[in-house]
Order: C-alpha cells, then sequence, then structure tokens
C-alpha cells in the first residue's frame, strides 16, 4: 500500500469513528502530513517508539515509517543493547532509505553516585572499555557519534579536581576514538531532572572541550536542557558553536514536541541553519498526545517549526 492510500484510509477510518485529528496544529491536517519527504531544512532523527501507532513495534517498520515521513536521521540511545542481528538490519534499512544513524548511549551512566569526576582508575578504566565497544557498535550501525555523560558529582573533591579527572578520562577515550573518525558528544542536563550530575551547562562542556582538545569530543546541546538550566539559548549556541557538533531537542515544559511549551523553535531552528550546521537534531522527547492523533501532531509540528 502506498502512502496516500494509506493516509486516505487513515482519515476514513477515523471519520467512521467520529473522531478528528487533535493536537497543536489539528486543523492544518490533511492528507499531505505524511508526505513530506525532502522538505525539512534540517535532519530531524525521531526514535523508536515515536511513530509505533502508526508504524507497529517492529523496528524496522518504524525506521521504515521514518523515512516515509520525510526524516532523514535516526537516533536510539539503546542501540548499544540491542541484538547485533537487529543492530546489523537496522543499519542496512537506514542505508538502503537515506537515513543517517544519530547518538546512542556509549556507557554505564552512573546517575546517583561519582565516577569520572572522582579520579578513580577502575571506573575510568571501565568507561574506557565501554568506548572501547562502542566502537564496535558504531561501525556496525555507521554512527558517527555517541553520547557521553560524565556521571555524578564527588562531593568529597573540589570541582576543579573533578573537572581535571573528567578531561583526562576523556582525553584517552578521544585517543581511542580518533583512529576511527568517531566524536563522543557530551550532553550537560538539566539540575531539574537530574539533580547532582557533574556536567550541566554548556559553558562548563565548552571549557572541557578546548581542554580535551580532541575533534573526537564535542558538545551535545539538549536545548530542552539548557532552556531549563541557563536559558538564554541562541547566545549560549553562538558562544559555543565551535564545539557543538549534535543537537536535541524537547519543548519545556512537558518535554514533548515543539509548538508545546515556551520555546520558539522555529527562530532556534531558523539560527542553527543559518550557521550552517549539517549535522543531526535529535527529537529526545515524548509526544504530548497519545496514539495516532500526538504522532500526527509530532509530524505537523516540526513541519511548522521548519518552515521558515
Amino acid at each position: 500500500m502506498n502512502r496516500r492510500t494509506f493516509v486516505k484510509q487513515n482519515i476514513a477510518a477515523s471519520a467512521l469513528a467520529g473522531l478528528a485529528p487533535v493536537g497543536a496544529f489539528a486543523a492544518n491536517f490533511n492528507e499531505n502530513t505524511f508526505l513530506n519527504e525532502d522538505n525539512f531544512n534540517l535532519d530531524y532523527a525521531p526514535h523508536l517508539g515515536m511513530f509505533r501507532s502508526h508504524a507497529g513495534e517492529d523496528p524496522i517498520d518504524q525506521l521504515n515509517f521514518m523515512a516515509d515521513q520525510g526524516f532523514k536521521a535516526f537516533e536510539d540511545n539503546g542501540m548499544k543493547g540491542r541484538a547485533v542481528a537487529l543492530q546489523e538490519e537496522m543499519a542496512a534499512t537506514m542505508t538502503k532509505r537515506n537515513i543517517r544513524m544519530g547518538v546512542f548511549v556509549a556507557h554505564t551512566i552512573y546517575w546517583t553516585e561519582p565516577n569520572l569526576a572522582s579520579g578513580n582508575k577502575d571506573l575510568q578504566n571501565e568507561f574506557l572499555k565501554e568506548i572501547r565497544e562502542s566502537v564496535e557498535v558504531a561501525k556496525r550501525v555507521n554512527a558517527k557519534w555517541m553520547t557521553v555523560v560524565p556521571g555524578y558529582v564527588d562531593q568529597r573533591l573540589n570541582m576543579q579536581y573533578q573537572t581535571a579527572n573528567v578531561i583526562e578520562s576523556l582525553r584517552r577515550a578521544a585517543d581511542i576514538l580518533e583512529p576511527h573518525g568517531l566524536t563522543m558528544v557530551l550532553e550537560p542536563l538539566n539540575f531539574r531532572d537530574h539533580p547532582g550530575l557533574f556536567l550541566s551547562e554548556s559553558p562548563q562542556a565548552y571549557q572541557i572541550c578546548k581542554a580535551v582538545d580532541s575533534p573526537s569530543c564535542k558538545i551535545l546541546f539538549d536545548i530542552y536542557h539548557q532552556q531549563i538550566q541557563e536559558g538564554n539559548l541562541i547566545p549560549n549556541i553562538e558562544a559555543s558553536w565551535d564545539e557543538i557538533t549534535y543537537f536535541q531537542v524537547g519543548d519545556n515544559p512537558g518535554r514533548n514536541e515543539p509548538t508545546t511549551g515556551e520555546i520558539n523553535y522555529k527562530n532556534v531552528f531558523k539560527y542553527i541553519h543559518s550557521k550552517g550546521f549539517d549535522g543531526i537534531v535529535g527529537m529526545e522527547h515524548g509526544n504530548s498526545l497519545q496514539g495516532k492523533k500526538g504522532e500526527i501532531a509530532v509530524i505537523e509540528a516540526y513541519k511548522q517549526s521548519d518552515d521558515f
């Protein structure tokens, strides 16, 4: 079944059920909602589960659905934990459908106790071992980027010592990644959702990347987190620009699709595009509405926010 037929049948089924599409852009819904190939200015990357109501639970079907809607990228925090056979099948599908692989999480994140900040050599070696393992995953799924979160603060150490410990670990990780042309992207996380983490602000991430001084250590600027943590989004993106290589998004409050909160994503996307950004913008958020209506709302929100 082609996509136009699918959409017409979906609309007809909704009408028979007495259901009209609802959401932020329901008034603009028409059969072209699912016909958006090649129209996005930026490479937005959905994740598994975002369109399961339309595509079903199978990851391959979900990837094909994403490609059908015009998305040219995909990210999967949990890719490293998936069976090798599935990784290979997903990689083949992405290649066939011209989808770029975005980030996956490269290592165990210590959410409640210090690891890299502590300077503990055993924990550092654990981290480096997992980075080596992630190189093989990245090769398998054609990924260029992997997410790194340095973990919890060490309240027994001065912050400057902690920073030095983190930099040392990241330099050693960069030595592993550089020969393969891979990049770990450091993600600052906000204090409200993730209290007590070592890395929380874009200037801090910028300082660390400058100190590591490697093309394999850059910033993942998550606009949702940084809106909560520091605001002043475009000036902070500008100040950190030469160390940013990846973006993620989610509106605030709610951490759902653009247009559901306070962030003017059309202006932010326009600015990023004007800078010549050719990387990936990860859609690391939920859907504001459940089911197919919510999935339609997500697609419409990106079409509207990308219309500049």
